[in-house]
């Protein structure tokens, strides 16, 4: 079993889209490990992407998490992190393929509907991030 992390992210929350998501994941074969929802502030969102602070997009993005509450979800099922990056699909969802959450979900490229982590070793930082050793127990 693997390991991952994603987020719904504040433009499903406010579309009422997360349960979908939610359950799209779980259809997919994933199980939830720990979930919480959340309102980020400025500082947990320039610290959760301070990877991308030196792109010119930082800023926007720091915005739009802030903008509402997201969910972020730690996920497992064997080869998650590469799966979950399909099932999302392209980040821009003109691009990705149907069926996949962003291609049903996502309304463009800055609001993508959900954040997937990239490779195994974000993906432990990033669950560590929202969630204690207590919380991933079970």
């Amino acid at each position: 079993m693997e390991r991952t992390l994603t987020i719904i992210k504040p433009d499903s929350v406010a579309a009422g889209n997360a349960g979908k998501i939610l359950a799209h994941l779980e259809a997919e074969g994933f199980q939830v490990v720990a979930m919480r929802r959340l309102h980020m502030n400025e500082a947990q969102a320039r610290a959760f992407y301070e990877v991308h602070k030196e792109r010119p997009f930082y800023d926007d993005l720091v915005a739009f998490m802030t903008s509402g509450p997201c969910i972020p979800i730690a996920l497992e099922r064997d080869a998650a992190v590469g799966y979950l990056r399909q099932v999302m699909g392209a980040t821009n969802p003109e691009e990705a393929e149907g069926g996949t959450i962003r291609k049903l979900y996502a309304t463009n490229v800055e609001r993508n509907a959900i954040h997937g982590s990239d490779s195994q070793e974000n993906a432990a930082i990033e669950t560590a991030f929202f969630f204690a050793r207590a919380d991933l127990l079970g």
